[in-house]
Parts: structure tokens; C-alpha cells; sequence
């Protein structure tokens, strides 16, 4: 078995790129990770990384070496959690860096559901919509809206959040209702995360640039200043739905709205990610599996 020593270690530095970042990741000092890769490549007579004093990168050897190692890792985490997934007791903190109204209304409710089944288990969510250091900052998993950067972590739709365009009964009688997306220049519109609108029509997406007197990245200033007549207001149709209902606003443009981004679940890597936030994403991914807004 002192084969397999250091296989875990090699693997958690080639995929954070740093003995540091592997170390936190496995929750063990930089010490023993350096060690244990350094008796891994004496096993193997062969250097697997390129150390220099900012950086660390995968040699040749190495490159090749790891390519085999991760399957051989993904195929014993994968029994390890079959067999885990039935009997596990979770406990310690589950940290959750979560923005939007979408991840509030709903993907909260879901976690609370989540945390009554493990009563062992605290769960520490942070209300926030900057990027994330998840090794620095201690950070499981995060939930996140829209289009995301290519950052090389792992990204999971929990669903596609399609559009909706709104505005009071009231603005529309003294502004009139566009008919046509391009008719938005003449109108105030409502602006949440940017100014430029995406529509969809028969195949054709077509961008407008919109401007009003109204900014917010909070979802409900926007509903708000929406129902006070401010202007017109485009954003994921679950935001809009009750108010729709209520007779509070009206629909607009509906041949138009697009399919809209996603909502998502993001994190580092899997194959380091404690138990407790393992399941908690798979059960966010079942519990959304056929969810339609």
C-alpha cells in the first residue's frame, strides 16, 4: 500500500497549483503534502512537478502521471460516496456564499429542509455577490446568476431562468406600450445588473441598450420602483410572477423575452469537497431537477 502514498497529495497540488492551496484544501499543513509528494516522485525516480519560489507546474512525467491518477481518485471517491451516502452522519460547517433574490426565496428554503434532515450539521450562509476565494475564504460552495467567467472551477446549472418584461398600468397609459424591443430607447427603463437587454424572436437575438433614472442590483428596489410607475423593468420571471398575479404589473414584450442565464452552483473541485457540502449540492440538484419558473 506505501504505492499509493502521496497519490491524493501529487493530485490536490497539480489541480490548485500550489503546495499551499493543496494543503487547505486537505485540511493538513503544506509540510506534510511537500513531504509526501517529495516520497512519491523518490518511489518513482522521476520529478512529477516544477518547483520555483512563486510557482509550481507539472512536468512531463508529471502531466502524464496525474492524467492516470485522476481516474484512479474519481473512481475510489465515487465508491467511498455510494457507500458514504447512505450511512453518513454530517456535522462540522457547511459554508455557502450565496447572491440574489432567487437563491433568498428559494434555494434558502431548500438548504433549511437540508439541515433538518442532519441535525449535527451548522450551516453558514453569506449573503454576498463578489468573486470568491473558496480556499481563503473557507467557502464550500457558492450560488450564483447569469453568464460566468471561464475561472477553471466547477459550475452546475441548477436551472435556466428565463425573462420577463414588466411595467405598471399606470406607466404604460401615460408612456405607451412598446410593441417592438427597439422601442425601449424611447422609454425609462428599470436597470438591475446592465443596460443592455437581450431579446429573443424567432430565432434571432436581438440587444437593445436601454437607459432610465433608475439603477439597483437588489431585485425587490427593482419590483418597487417598478410598481411606482418608474419605468420598465426586465429581469427573471419569478421575480415579476406574484406581482403579475396581483394585478400590480403587466406583461410586455412577452414574444420577445429570452431564455435568459442560469442560476448556478459553484465551487473549487469535487473531488475535495467535504462530504457535507457533496450531498448538499446533490440534493440542491435533485430538489431543482424538472424545476420550471
Amino acid at each position: 500500500m506505501d504505492n499509493f502514498e502521496g497519490i491524493l497529495e501529487f493530485v490536490a497540488v497539480a489541480e490548485s497549483q500550489g503546495f499551499s492551496a493543496a494543503a487547505k484544501q486537505m485540511g493538513c499543513s503544506t509540510s506534510h503534502v511537500s513531504r509526501q509528494v517529495s516520497r512519491l516522485e523518490a518511489r518513482l525516480g522521476s520529478a512529477l512537478l516544477a518547483r520555483t519560489t512563486r510557482s509550481v507546474s507539472l512536468t512531463q512525467a508529471g502531466l502524464a502521471y496525474y492524467k492516470q491518477c485522476r481516474d484512479l481518485v474519481d473512481g475510489l471517491q465515487q465508491a467511498n460516496e455510494q457507500l458514504n451516502s447512505q450511512q453518513v452522519q454530517l456535522n462540522g460547517t457547511l459554508r455557502v456564499s450565496a447572491a440574489g433574490t432567487f437563491a433568498e426565496e428559494y434555494v434558502i428554503p431548500a438548504l433549511i429542509t437540508f439541515a433538518q434532515q442532519h441535525p449535527e450539521l451548522t450551516v453558514d450562509i453569506d449573503f454576498n455577490s463578489r468573486k470568491v476565494n473558496f480556499v481563503e475564504d473557507g467557502i464550500d460552495f457558492a450560488i450564483r446568476y447569469g453568464k460566468l467567467e471561464d475561472s477553471g472551477l466547477v459550475a452546475r446549472k441548477l436551472l435556466d431562468r428565463p425573462l420577463m418584461a414588466v411595467a405598471s398600468a399606470e406607466y404604460l397609459q401615460h408612456h405607451g406600450s412598446p410593441t417592438r424591443p427597439e422601442q425601449l430607447k424611447n422609454h425609462n427603463c428599470i436597470i438591475s445588473n446592465n443596460n443592455h437587454w437581450q431579446f429573443e424572436h424567432e430565432g434571432i437575438t436581438q440587444e437593445v441598450k436601454v437607459n432610465g433614472r433608475w439603477k439597483s442590483n437588489n431585485a425587490h428596489a427593482v419590483i418597487s420602483a417598478s410598481k411606482q410607475h418608474l419605468g420598465i423593468a426586465y429581469m427573471p420571471k419569478i421575480n415579476f410572477l406574484q406581482s403579475v398575479k396581483m394585478g400590480e404589473l403587466s406583461p410586455i414584450l412577452e414574444p420577445y423575452w429570452s431564455r435568459g442565464s442560469g442560476s448556478w452552483l459553484v465551487y473549487q473541485n469535487r473531488r475535495f469537497l467535504p462530504m457535507r457540502a457533496r450531498l448538499a449540492v446533490d440534493y440542491l440538484l435533485k430538489h431543482f431537477e424538472g424545476w420550471e419558473e
